[in-house]
């Protein structure tokens, strides 16, 4: 897709990849409805902006209120979206069995029940444009299962079943569906459990611009699928023809995870599009 004058809705504007990617976006020409559920780093992204190409909307969309009011923006928009981007995410890190359980609850709405109704919604909209696309910004664990990140996991891994299944109900329409899935990437969105977990385990990370960058290639390219990252493409690739290797890896990493894993289960406040230990 050429971004040239498109308009994109991203979510997760205000966090560690949703604003270098907000920018990577607005470089390559297209205009921009930030959302995020911290205004002021909305106000300071949009300043960011060429003057004219960036909104910003203050909305929590793992509600129903919140979805009903980014709709109303996107109504009010003189140009109306080709593209909607979904890269906020609320983190889960930690022993399943210690993990509060309105904490699970409410990362599950915001990451995977708030994220497809809000898909859901804004259907009609893509789909009255020429070419449009849904990209979903997921995780290497929406591919391959981590201990301590059990429930995190099972969004990820939702969002992508959701994408690949709506390419395929809509591949004899103009719209794509693509799920882009980053490596560690070091932003606020870890917890320093998560980033000492990740020096112990020697697991590489991208800074957010770089990853930003690839990813709006990605979008570009129109690719339905993407694995940032080696050997995390690798091991994605394993886990999906011999599971019971990683299965082997894993079970040898457990005594530092658990380590670090404990009663670290409530989730971070911060939106952004990504993650935290590759695998």
């Amino acid at each position: 897709m050429d971004l040239a004058g498109k308009t994109v809705i991203l979510t997760g504007a205000s966090g560690g990849i949703g604003a270098p990617l907000c920018r990577a976006l607005a470089a390559a020409g297209a205009s921009i409805l930030a959302v995020g559920r911290n205004q002021h780093r909305l106000d300071q992204l949009q300043r960011g902006l060429p003057a004219g190409r960036g909104h910003s909307v203050l909305a929590d969309l793992g509600t129903a209120e919140g979805r009903e009011h980014l709709l109303q923006a996107v109504r009010e928009l003189q140009s109306p979206p080709s593209l909607l981007v979904i890269g906020h995410a609320q983190s889960a890190f930690g022993l399943f069995d210690e993990q509060d359980p309105a904490a699970l609850e409410a990362m599950l709405q915001t990451n995977l029940v708030g994220s497809t109704l809000l898909i859901h919604a804004l259907l009609p909209i893509l789909r009255a444009q020429a070419q449009a696309s849904v990209v979903v910004i997921g995780s290497t664990f929406g591919s391959l299962g981590y201990p301590a990140f059990a429930a995190y996991s099972a969004s990820k891994f939702g969002l992508r079943g959701l994408m690949e299944a709506l390419a395929r109900e809509y591949a004899d329409t103009s719209l794509r569906f693509q799920y882009l899935a980053p490596r560690a990437t070091r932003t606020a969105f870890n917890t320093p459990a998560v980033d000492a977990l990740n020096t112990e385990l020697k697991v590489a990370s991208d800074p957010p611009e770089e990853v930003a960058e690839k990813l709006v290639e990605s979008i570009i390219r129109g690719e339905p699928r993407r694995q940032l990252g080696w050997p995390e493409k690798l091991f994605v690739r394993i886990n999906g023809i011999l599971p019971s290797l990683v299965d082997s890896s894993l079970r040898g990493q457990l005594s530092i995870i658990r380590r670090h894993a404990q009663r670290q289960g409530r989730p971070s406040p911060e939106e952004t599009s990504h993650e935290t230990v590759p695998r």
